[in-house]
């Protein structure tokens, strides 16, 4: 099992939406970034966990943890024009981006991205480290460890 952290902006798609949601289960969609996109497409895999993360808001972190529920297939959002995830260059035929599907394992209280930094434990997770802007990233099984055992016991 690989473990992730998928960022997204809880005003598109929020923790809450997803347990909300049926089977509590929603599609990752609108991943414009290759690395984010290889990831999905290459690295991830079905059982596979994932910290659920709020970002752009005025307090971001980790708000639950996610399931990977499918394997990476195209995202519809990419072909809608007009949509704010369109890609001219995207065809049926040889698709640009994908989508996964995400199933809520849990909601948490939220941890705040500024606790996460006072952790000797984190100082090499990807998500701390400066300049790191991408939506999708690998967290380290010792970093998950750490963070589901002490910081949302």
């Amino acid at each position: 099992m690989q473990y992730w952290l998928m960022k997204s902006e809880p005003d598109e798609v929020s923790i809450d939406d997803v347990a909300a949601a049926p089977a509590r289960t929603v599609p990752w969609f609108g991943v414009r970034n290759y690395q984010a996109r290889n990831f999905m497409r290459d690295g991830m895999r079905v059982g596979d966990q994932a910290f659920f993360y709020h970002s752009s808001c005025a307090e971001p972190g980790i708000a639950g943890i996610v399931e990977i529920s499918s394997v990476a297939y195209p995202d519809a959002s990419q072909y809608e024009a007009g949509g704010k995830y369109f890609d001219p260059k995207a065809t049926p035929e040889t698709p640009r981006w994908v989508s996964v599907d995400v199933t809520l394992v849990r909601k948490t209280a939220l941890l705040p991205l500024r606790e996460l930094r006072t952790h000797a434990e984190l100082e090499h997770m990807k998500l701390l480290a400066k300049g790191s802007r991408l939506s999708i990233m690998p967290v380290e099984a010792g970093e998950w460890r750490y963070i589901t055992q002490q910081l949302l016991a």
